[in-house]
């Protein structure tokens, strides 16, 4: 066989193995029933609502599954918070311990989010986190963040835009909040 066919014909493999590559990676399937659920719960909170799903699978790496057992602390006020957690499954109170008995601000489950002013700094935590059942989390650390934000800068960008839209809302609620509170004081009720 002359040379000259062997080479067209390596090459015409080639391209055929780029271009299905192309197509391969266009209709991509995941053949891994965990990822892609991961990928939905991920694509279900508010601060990666905007990612698309390639978007999404570039942040699977550094995303952390931690197991928790009935009882256990995820948090605990006053300790310097190191990470957002989404509840994958499970359930937890978030809470503000007291002499008497803790004050429960709320009851999170299945696809509930905290923590996440952790993303921020290293501020103390607010309340103090506990799993009521055996509870799987996902957490997603600053400083993994931060090193997504330096490599994925678009990534990084929507995460932080969703971040600030959600503190904003918050701080509004809590803002209507007190002016209620205060107008029912002024008016003695």
């Amino acid at each position: 066989m002359p040379l000259a066919s062997v080479v067209l014909g390596y090459l015409l493999n080639m391209d055929k193995k780029r271009l299905n590559a192309f197509w391969d990676n266009i209709f991509e399937q995941t053949d891994d029933p965990a990822q892609g659920q991961l990928l939905y719960i991920l694509s279900q909170v508010p601060i990666f609502s905007e990612l698309n799903r390639r978007e999404l699978k570039r942040l699977i790496p550094v995303i952390h599954q931690r197991y928790y057992t009935q009882g256990e602390r995820i948090f605990q006020i006053g300790h310097p918070g190191a990470a957002m957690f989404v509840i994958q499954s499970g359930r937890i109170n978030i809470s503000i311990p007291s002499q008497d008995d803790d004050l429960i601000l709320a009851s999170l489950e299945s696809g509930a989010f905290m923590g996440e002013l952790a993303l921020l700094d290293d501020s103390p935590r607010s309340a103090t986190a506990i799993a009521v059942e055996d509870t799987v989390t996902l957490a997603l650390f600053r400083s993994d963040l931060d090193k997504l934000i330096e490599t994925e800068i678009l990534i990084g960008s929507k995460i932080l835009k969703a971040l600030a839209k959600i503190i904003g809302q918050r701080l509004r609620v809590t803002n209507g909040q007190l002016f209620a509170q205060k107008e029912q004081a002024r008016k003695g009720l």
